[in-house]
Formats: C-alpha cells, structure tokens, sequence
C-alpha cells in the first residue's frame, strides 16, 4: 500500500497459516448482551460468542470484494445482538471512501488504504480525529477465466497486463502458449472485463502489474481502470457473473467470488520453482511476510507484489474498515465496536475462512482488536 509514515514498518509474524481454536470474546461492557454467533447457513462455529453492547443500526458501504465476508458477520451479528443490524450497500472502494468523507456512513469498507488527501478530507466528519485504516478483511485476487477446452491456465504478471491492455488479444498468442506448453488453446478472442466503477480489487491488481510486468503495464496504479479495450461490469459480482456467461473471457475477482461462481482460475508463474495456485494457504504465506506502514492507531500494510517466495501468491488484497479514531457518532459508537471486535476475533475470522478469505495473521488480529476499544 501507498500509506508508508516514518520507515517504522514492523514484520508480521508468520501465523497467516493457522486458525486460533479460541473461540470466545470478552464482554465490552457491563450492559452488554452476549449471544451465540452461529448463524444457520453460514460457517461461525456454534461455539463463537459476540459481545453485543448497546443495540444500533449500521450503515455502511464500499469494497465488494469483502462482500461475501461482511455478509457471514452480518448475519451471525444480527442473530447475537437483537435490535443491531449491519446494511452493507457494496458500492466499490472509491463509493464507499466518498460516503465516509461525506458521513453518510458508519465505516467504509476499502481494498486501498487512505491517501493523504482522503485522511485530510476525513477530519470533516471525525470531529477531533480523523480515518484509520483496519485490516478486517485478507484475500487474494484470482485471475478468472472461462476458455473453451482449457481447464488450467498459467499466466505471469507481463501476460496477464498486456490482456488486460488488449496488446494480446488472441488466445492462442505465443505469449500465453508458452507459459502452457501442451495446453490447446483456441484460436478465439480474448474477452476481457474490468471493473467500471472505481475499485481497490483494481488498485491492487495494478500495483500487481506496476511491480511484475516488466513494464508491459505503463499506467499508475489506481482504482480507476486505465487500460485500452475490454469491456466493463460493476463489483466483483458483476465480473464474475460475466466470465460465468461469456465463453472466451477474462477477468479479476476476489477468491470467494469465483468459488460461489464455479470459475476457474489462473496460476501465476512468479519466477519460483513452479506456478503458484490461487488458493487461501498460498496467500496466507504472502500475509505473513506483510508489513505495518501506517503509524499510531491506522494499521495500513504493504504487501509483497513481486514475491519470488515458493507456494507465495502475489496477488493478494486487504480490505480496510475505515472508521474515525476519534468523533464516531455517538448513538452508534458502541454498535460499530461491537461488531468489529467479532469481525476481527478468532471467531469472526474462522467464519469466513472457509468461504475463500484468508484469516489475518495472529499478530495482525491482534493490533486490531488492541485499536477497536479505544475508538471514541
């Protein structure tokens, strides 16, 4: 991430690998309510327990690729805590950013940090204080693909740019036939989908490209898309929904939507031994070599783009719960706490494991659930 303050970056331990038995939370208060966190339907372990605090209503918006994750929380939540709700409205990283900045929401949800100018822009509404950025959400971008007669792809960073920038534009092209020797690729157009509204899930597919084309991509990172052709879809939803119709197509989602979706993805040759899977574990092992950039309470990370590291996926993504450090509303202060502390416990992050995100790692989890408390 772009958000690097004062070289005080900290190596996170490695235990993106493992999911914490413990499945309990401390009460936050000496009102609250506790209830059972296992809704039917989702993952959360019967077992799990959500400190409920004062009943209140959520509102929030923004990344969708943390879509699949918020709605297990929300639904374990609500279930737990009667008279609390979370209405979750998507919208995209940049939408969810720009309702935050306007306080039309409690928290947004972003793939990409706060930028300067958007931390700036958030002291308006965070009286006395200003945005942060909690890591809730790590997953992992999978290139999707639905090729007539190919069941496993490999591609690498300058390959997967330049189709995404229609500089390759066949599928058969020697490009791609050399990263699959013995694969028969047809002779059909590639059919490429971006995002159309602005979205972190293409701010770090791009930084991806700036770190591991070689050049072949020659835009700024963004959440705007910036390359030539294609075609174009909102959310994560929309472009998995499109490569699941359309034969012959390309696209980019987070891992969770192409499990719920049935759709194949691309290993990516990184430069190790052999191409890495797009799967939880081998982003996990990404995860761990993560590093803290943000300073005090904002916990904005860099990842590792370029890794070379055997069974370590580069494309990976964390979504951000923005909120204000400090001049939250008070009517909805001990909601929102409430139910980021189930989000970031054991717990909260067990449940939506198994749904094809990434449970932070243990050290991370816990600078989190340090910050959630002293939210004011």
């Amino acid at each position: 991430m772009k958000l690097q303050r004062n070289g005080r970056s900290k190596a996170l331990v490695v235990g993106a690998m493992a999911l914490v038995s413990s499945l309990s939370l401390a009460a936050c208060g000496s009102d609250d309510n506790t209830g059972g966190a296992g809704a039917a339907g989702t993952s959360a372990p019967a077992a799990a327990a959500i400190a409920c605090g004062k009943a209140g209503a959520l509102v929030a918006a923004g990344s969708t690729a943390q879509g699949n994750a918020i709605d297990v929380w929300k639904t374990n939540f609500g279930n737990a805590c009667a008279g609390s709700s979370v209405n979750y409205s998507g919208g995209g990283s940049g939408a969810g950013v720009q309702q935050f900045t306007q306080g039309k929401v409690q928290f947004a949800g972003s793939d990409s940090a706060l930028k300067p100018a958007e931390v700036d822009a958030t002291k308006a509404v965070c009286t006395g204080g200003q945005g942060i950025n909690l890591p809730l959400v790590a997953g992992l971008i999978s290139i999707v693909f639905n090729v007539d007669g190919v069941d496993k792809l490999t591609l690498d960073g300058a390959t997967t740019a330049k189709i995404f920038d229609s500089q390759i534009t066949k599928w058969n092209d020697p490009a791609i036939a050399a990263l699959n020797p013995g694969v028969n690729l047809p002779a059909a157009d590639i059919q490429a989908f971006h995002r159309s509204d602005d979205s972190g899930t293409t701010d770090n597919l791009t930084k991806y490209f700036a770190k591991a084309s070689g050049g072949a991509w020659s835009y700024p990172s963004s959440k705007t898309w910036a390359g030539k052709g294609g075609q174009s879809a909102s959310g994560s939803a929309g472009l998995a929904a499109q490569v699941k119709q359309v034969k012959n197509s390309i696209s980019y989602v987070e891992l969770s939507f192409a499990q719920t979706n049935s759709l194949k993805s691309a290993a990516i040759n990184t430069g190790a031994s052999k191409p890495v899977e797009a799967t939880a574990d081998n982003a996990a092992t990404t995860f761990a070599k993560a590093k803290i950039a943000g300073t005090g309470s904002d916990l904005a990370l860099t990842l590792d783009y370029a890794t070379k590291e055997e069974g370590s996926y580069p494309l990976v993504l964390v979504t951000y719960e923005i909120v204000c450090d400090k001049g939250n509303k008070a009517d909805t202060l001990e909601t929102l706490k409430s139910f980021l502390t189930y989000a970031a416990s054991d717990g909260g992050q067990q449940a939506i494991g198994s749904t094809g995100y990434v449970p932070l790692p243990k050290e991370l989890a816990s600078k989190v659930q340090a910050v959630i408390p002293t939210l004011a």
